[in-house]
């Protein structure tokens, strides 16, 4: 019994220390999240380095749906994007986070009045890996006809 309690004092000590440092002026935390953007802008290089490669970050459905919806369009707002993809703005803002961290789009925030207005918009670089994506997955379709 007396180690179960030692046990329950370390879960209550340690509870709540774990993630989520997010917007808490932690420098630690800012470091530990330009690092994860650093590292998301090399993946999106190095996928730029072999067009062979399948391209992850765009392979997701929702971040597919972003992309080529933005290739398509010179941009679009938060609202229209979520409309199209008909999702939450929970998941349209991970995804289009993590596009953007990659520099596959860019963002930008406003405000019309006092509403707040986020528009994105397909970068040159996004705009090139979609392009890649799009001819390895006509490659694959080829091949795959052709057998």
């Amino acid at each position: 019994m007396g180690k179960r309690s030692a046990l329950a004092d370390d879960r209550h000590q340690t509870r709540g220390t774990g993630g989520g440092n997010r917007g808490t002026g932690n420098a630690s935390a800012d470091a530990e999240r330009t690092e994860r953007s650093a590292a998301l802008r090399a993946r999106a290089k190095t996928a730029e380095a072999t067009p062979a490669a399948l391209d992850r970050l765009i392979h997701e459905r929702m971040r597919l749906g972003i992309v080529s919806a933005l290739a398509v369009n010179d941009s679009l707002t938060f609202n229209e994007l979520k409309g199209l993809m008909k999702t939450t703005d929970g998941n349209l803002s991970v995804h289009a986070r993590k596009l953007e961290d990659a520099g596959y789009v860019a963002c930008t925030k406003s405000f019309e009045g006092r509403v707040p207005k986020t528009v994105y918009a397909i970068t040159p670089s996004g705009r090139r890996a979609l392009e890649r994506y799009l001819d390895h997955m006509e490659a694959i379709i080829k091949a795959t006809r052709e057998r």
